[in-house]
């Protein structure tokens, strides 16, 4: 891709073959999660094309910005499938990667989906979409557990109106209610920061989850919190993962850390991990969130499938059953998984970790599932 973002020479005369990308990459999308994104599926393209390609044809990336906006990632992949694309990859924000599953469907465009992790990305089950990040129950369940591992069975939510916030509220009030947990809604859309530690103070919840945008309200959010006396023993938990990316160190410092997220990665990293995973700290200038991974995964399945059945998009769609790829972090399958319409790599490694207090720059597994 050059940098008006069309395809690079080569691709317009039928010699190479077109993957659409989709990543948030301004605001109010997470640009930085996006950047994450957009590294790992081009390290896995520049491999691809440094091992022969596509049977000798070069593979290119068509990228485009959906910052955080489905209607735009809708226009996007109606753009891509009228490029010719074999293939859609990528986005972040489920929300987001909902309405360009849609679409992809509508189109019988094939998308892999990197890292949104919505249960109902797509309304009826489809063969055309498939996902690498583990669905947003599985991993909140898991959190869930480290809260009630902890002995927090009074959590509050501070939340915004979303699709994707309202599911992992549910998802939370299930694992702890038979248990005899609580969940407090707190609106961040109504109360400041001061007002919400005010209203938290008097719930008396012994834990605070952030299901809430970043940087705002986020990391206001955290600020006062942390230096709010009266709630000096609260835990901030934040399972959408808001801590693993530099950012979240940068702007809170000491204040960022001790506090519980969802990542995807494995306790140890294999051969493959550590070699991807020195390849992208030198693009990235800084350590790959999983996010970067997830990337790289999404592109070397859609290689072999692409190596394997030809770039047919029905053919592609036809292939998730037959998959059997060693990603970054584990050998990626494709299954049926009860509930959820598309095909799911049922599970990549799930971690609750968070940046130690004694060195925010390094991180703590709290626990596996």
């Amino acid at each position: 891709m050059d940098s008006s973002g069309l395809p690079a020479r080569g691709a317009a005369d039928g010699t190479a073959v077109l993957i659409g990308a989709l990543a948030p990459l301004t605001p109010p999308g997470w640009a930085e999660a996006g950047r994450h994104l957009l590294a790992g599926l081009e390290l896995g393209v520049r491999e691809v094309n440094e091992a022969d390609g596509i049977g000798g044809r070069p593979l290119e990336l068509v990228v485009r910005d959906t910052a955080a906006d489905p209607r735009r990632a809708e226009a996007a992949v109606t753009e891509l499938a009228g490029l010719g694309a074999a293939a859609l990859a990528g986005e972040y924000h489920s929300v987001v990667a909902r309405a360009a599953a849609a679409r992809a469907d509508a189109l019988g465009l094939p998308f892999l989906c990197s890292s949104a992790v919505l249960d109902a990305l797509t309304d009826e089950p489809t063969d055309h979409v498939a996902r690498i990040a583990p669905a947003q129950s599985h991993g909140w369940r898991t959190y869930a557990d480290h809260l009630l591992g902890a002995g927090h069975r009074r959590v509050a939510l501070a939340t915004q109106p979303s699709l994707y916030w309202a599911s992992g509220t549910g998802i939370l009030r299930e694992r702890l209610a038979p248990h005899g947990g609580t969940v407090t809604e707190l609106d961040a859309a109504a109360l400041g920061p001061e007002e919400l530690c005010d209203a938290l103070a008097e719930d008396g919840a012994t834990a605070l989850l952030l299901l809430v945008g970043h940087p705002d309200p986020a990391v206001p959010l955290v600020r006062a919190v942390r230096e709010d006396k009266r709630l000096t023993e609260v835990l901030i938990g934040a399972p959408a993962g808001q801590p693993e990316l530099p950012e979240w160190e940068r702007l809170l410092g000491a204040h960022g850390a001790g506090i519980p997220f969802l990542r995807y990665l494995p306790e140890r990293l294999g051969p493959l991990g550590e070699r991807v995973g020195a390849a992208l700290r030198e693009t990235l200038a800084g350590t790959p969130s999983f996010v970067a991974y997830e990337g790289y995964d999404t592109i070397a399945v859609l290689a072999g499938l692409l190596r394997a059945h030809g770039t047919d998009r029905a053919r592609i769609a036809g292939a998730w059953p037959d998959v059997t790829v060693e990603g970054t972090r584990g050998t990626i399958r494709f299954s049926r998984v009860p509930g959820i319409g598309v095909r799911q790599w049922a599970w990549p490694p799930v971690q609750v970790a968070d940046r130690d207090p004694a060195r925010p720059d390094r991180f703590r597994v709290l626990r596996t599932g």
